[in-house]
């Protein structure tokens, strides 16, 4: 198992490996042992895994060299350490919010693009 991507996929949702573990519902010491390269879990525990993080077992194992989870689910992992708090918020804020997101992201592309013309 490719534990870089195990700890990315952890850290993407905010979790230790404590808590991460407990969705697991193995001990933390096994599921640090993932991380660490220590353990490999066995096929049931890895297509656990795949399902705690919603990414295929061949992305765990190294195999996929990209996250095959939908645009907006890899959005939603990068933008919110918290998006029970996003979801929570009223519509008319998520929507600026989403708007300015999206105002930002336009900035940056046309500040690459002008790198590359100097």
């Amino acid at each position: 198992m490719d534990k870089d991507r195990l700890i990315k996929l952890r850290e993407r949702k905010g979790w230790s490996k404590t808590e991460a573990a407990k969705r697991l519902n193995v001990a933390t010491s096994t599921y640090s042992g993932y991380e660490y390269g220590h353990r490999k879990p066995d096929n049931e525990t890895l297509i656990r895994l795949a399902r705690l993080y919603d990414v295929s077992t061949d992305y765990l194992l190294g195999i996929d060299k990209a996250d095959k989870r939908d645009s907006a689910d890899t959005f939603d992992a990068l933008m919110f350490s918290d998006k029970d708090a996003f979801d929570a918020l009223p519509e008319e804020v998520k929507e600026e919010f989403i708007k300015e997101m999206n105002e930002r992201i336009e900035f940056l592309a046309y500040k690459e693009r002008n790198k590359k013309k100097e």
